[in-house]
């Protein structure tokens, strides 16, 4: 089987790629994958060494998420084309809404990572204004989710989203995210800090509520801290005295951040998922979590709570954690044994190869 994809080098979407296409080569699958967003660091393509096999094509087209990027989408839309003749997939696999209306021949999967619309709802309480580029952005994703043969959401929360704001896929499945339990090391010994990843810029993500209250013990921050196209900083609120700012980080250093951390904490408002969270899990950290229902979706009561969006709560919580270590442990060993039983890559890779193999089959009856 041959499968094209399409991935952004944005986000997390970079690091689901990572796992997905590694797991699908080694099971024997071609894959053509074409990047967008912006071009690739040489620290974001170091995977590809080991897959000589990969027909890898980055470009770096806007996102459909990013304003003004209709032309961009629209010439994207033309290249994606180009590619798909010259080297005659069996299946599409698009991490972007808005491809999900190209080549009606060849089978389409839609994956839905997030989308501008939820992220609104989340961070601003309201859907966003009606302008003339998001009625173009609802049009875009509603056109693509309605085209697409399947489409797969990373959680529950995410495909509940997707019938509320845009349309009811004919096929929508949950698969959740995976990574390989080898990548991390959970058996290090730990150092009495608390760690979150996250994009400075991005108001979901919400790592200000660290910097907002002194914590009981030193506060990490990794996460770029430049929105792309803007100027950006962190919220502004009262800075805590011992924050570490380490910006953006390769996956070999953000191992060994997660492999030290003791506590991590997954602060964010909006998460479809939540792959640092998974992270930090296989690295047996205790998870403090922000609550929202992706976050209990996924991680039930292996995960410590704070209030929703509340920083003295979540100051509570650290604290907490900081002054029992038995309790840190059990909740670091908790979401340890959640990540390896519900959340491997394994596990990912498989739904995923028996879902191209049930789509291409329906395909060529039809």
């Amino acid at each position: 089987m041959h499968v094209l994809m399409t991935a952004d080098t944005v986000g997390g979407v970079w690091t689901y790629t990572r796992e997905l296409v590694s797991g699908l080569i080694e099971q024997g699958i071609r894959v053509s994958l074409v990047s967008l967003g912006k071009l690739p660091s040489p620290n974001q393509t170091t995977w590809m060494d080991a897959l000589p096999e990969l027909d890898y094509r980055p470009t770096d087209y806007r996102l459909e998420w990013m304003q003004d990027s209709e032309r961009d989408v629209e010439e994207s839309s033309n290249y994606l084309e180009s590619v798909i003749r010259e080297v005659r997939p069996d299946l599409l696999h698009l991490n972007q809404y808005c491809y999900g209306t190209v080549s009606p021949e060849i089978p389409r999967i839609v994956v839905a990572h997030s989308d501008v619309v939820s992220w609104w709802v989340a961070v601003h309480g309201h859907e966003p204004k009606e302008t003339p580029w998001i009625r173009w952005y609802r049009d875009t994703v509603t056109s693509g989710l309605g085209c697409a043969d399947v489409v797969i959401a990373p959680s529950q929360w995410m495909l509940d989203v997707l019938r509320t704001y845009y349309t009811r896929p004919s096929f929508g499945v949950v698969v959740h995210n995976g990574c390989n339990p080898a990548r991390f090391d959970p058996d290090l010994p730990k150092k009495d800090f608390v760690l979150s990843v996250g994009r400075l810029w991005d108001k979901a993500k919400q790592v200000s509520l660290l910097l907002q209250r002194d914590q009981a013990i030193p506060v990490c921050i990794a996460g770029s801290g430049e929105e792309p196209g803007r100027e950006a900083t962190c919220e502004d609120g009262p800075k805590s005295k011992n924050p570490k700012l380490k910006g953006s980080q390769s996956s070999e250093q953000l191992r060994c951040m997660f492999a030290e951390a003791s506590v991590y904490a997954a602060t964010s408002c909006y998460e479809p998922f939540g792959l640092a969270a998974l992270e930090a899990a296989f690295s047996r950290c205790a998870l403090v979590a922000n609550d929202i229902p992706t976050f209990h979706e996924l991680w039930g009561d292996s995960a410590c709570y704070f209030r929703h969006n509340d920083p003295d709560d979540l100051a509570a919580t650290i604290t907490a954690l900081s002054r029992d270590e038995e309790m840190r442990s059990t909740y670091a060993e908790a979401a340890f044994e959640t990540a390896r039983a519900k959340v491997t890559a394994e596990k990912m890779i498989a739904q995923y190869t028996a879902l191209y193999q049930t789509v291409t089959s329906a395909e060529a009856v039809a």
